[in-house]
């Protein structure tokens, strides 16, 4: 059977949705709706020096650069996005949306000197009950786009740690202490490296904090930190 035609009958009986309206996806979009995607509230970060994602880690590890691409509410219908794409079983739309993350910050030079993605790791546990790591599936996408490799073997999720979700701020920070380490070959792959570390959300930080505390260590190595959606209000302390 002609793989057009085998493609046909899976689009008939398994028709592909937008995570965001529920709306039939056509052919030539990827992800989600042209419609979601122009209403998607971008945070218009890019690659400003300095901007207020990027001053949230201020004093907390050395930082090159920071971006994320919306802002994520949970009432908002944007947030069945970032639901699918983690208990849904959605790898293809991760590294869709990576793909998009890619495309919407290659030409302000974001990427200019990053040697590796690094993913934020899932527990071995949770990544076997989910089937794949969401932030690695990003990643995945983005560097398709890029060209800069993944790594996902300089650091290890060390505690299994409960969901962030209804978490306080400062709840958040105490969950992720001592919640990653730096592999056995990390300071040789990434010394005088420059690192993308990589996550779907960012709500206080606290996550992409620690992934940074496990490689800081490492010789003249350069962190930099992305998410898809950043929940900015937490960082003020609203929530």
């Amino acid at each position: 059977m002609p793989m057009s035609l085998w493609n046909d009958i899976v689009e008939l009986f398994f028709p592909r949705l937008c995570p965001v309206c529920g709306k039939k996806l056509l052919p030539d979009e990827a992800g989600i709706c042209t419609g979601c995607l122009l209403r998607l509230p971008y945070t218009g970060i890019g690659n400003t020096p300095g901007n207020a994602l990027e001053q949230c880690f201020w004093g907390l590890f050395p930082i090159e650069r920071a971006s994320a691409l919306f802002l994520y509410d949970k009432d908002s219908p944007y947030a069945r996005l970032l639901h699918d794409m983690k208990y849904h079983h959605q790898p293809r739309l991760c590294r869709e949306m990576g793909r998009l993350m890619a495309h919407s910050w290659k030409a302000s030079g974001f990427f200019e000197g990053i040697d590796f993605l690094v993913p934020v790791p899932l527990h071995p546990q949770r990544q076997r009950e989910r089937g794949y790591n969401q932030s690695e599936e990003l990643a995945r996408g983005l560097s398709l786009v890029t060209g800069i490799p993944v790594c996902t073997t300089a650091v290890l999720r060390v505690r299994n740690n409960y969901s962030q979700t209804r978490k306080s701020a400062s709840e958040r920070w105490a969950n992720t202490d001592t919640l990653f380490r730096a592999t056995p070959a990390a300071a040789s792959l990434l010394a005088g490296k420059h690192i993308l570390l990589l996550d779907d959300v960012t709500t206080t930080g606290a996550t992409l904090t620690a992934c940074a505390d496990a490689l800081r260590e490492i010789p003249h190595i350069r962190l930099s930190v992305a998410s898809l959606a950043w929940s900015n209000h937490n960082f003020f302390g609203t929530s």
